[in-house]
């Protein structure tokens, strides 16, 4: 950050270990859809860039939630799809922050698929989503941390860690491979 920058995010009170810590369940976030035919294959399967692009949503939302910025997509680190949605069904995605960097977030998103006429809920799948908040000129901006209180959120929360050091680690090792070439 240039010292300009850090200038005018003192003055406007931002700043990274000043932010409170946030819950988890400050972040939380469901988004509920009824699955129509036009977001189905012939044979009734719903496609995947629909379910996509909701859990883009559910996972900005929660995002947004955290940091009360306007959060941007960054990357989906991984999408991983275990039961089919079909037509008719409730696609119900749960999303909320798993881990916070600087001004990046990771949120997970659970998504599963309701037989509405049975009631019968299925583990459709789970999405993890990198956001990074954007102050008013459209520049990364420092987010809260989150605070992880149970534990399945502690849990999440030290495996994200991991995911994050994974994939700094990648990107140095990338760009060390581009430069050498």
């Amino acid at each position: 950050m240039s010292p300009d920058e850090r200038s005018s995010r003192a003055k406007l009170g931002v700043n990274a270990e000043t932010l409170k810590p946030k819950p988890v369940s400050a972040s939380a976030t469901t988004l509920a859809q009824l699955m129509e035919p036009a977001d189905a294959n012939p044979m009734g399967n719903v496609h995947g860039g629909v379910i996509m692009k909701l859990v883009d949503q559910a996972a900005a939302a929660a995002s947004i939630r955290h940091s009360g910025r306007i959060c941007v997509t960054v990357a989906v680190d991984r999408i991983d799809f275990f039961a089919p949605v079909h037509v008719g069904d409730l696609l119900v995605l749960k999303a909320a922050v798993n881990y916070t960097h600087r001004t990046s977030m990771e949120a997970g998103v659970r998504i599963e698929a309701q037989t509405l006429h049975t009631g019968e809920v299925r583990h459709a799948g789970s999405a993890l989503v990198i956001f990074v908040a954007l102050d008013d000129q459209c520049r990364p901006t420092p987010v809260p941390p989150i605070l992880p209180e149970t534990e399945d959120e502690k849990i999440r929360f030290k495996q994200a860690e991991l995911r994050y050091r994974h994939r700094k680690e990648l990107r140095e090792k990338e760009r060390a491979l581009r430069s050498h070439s």
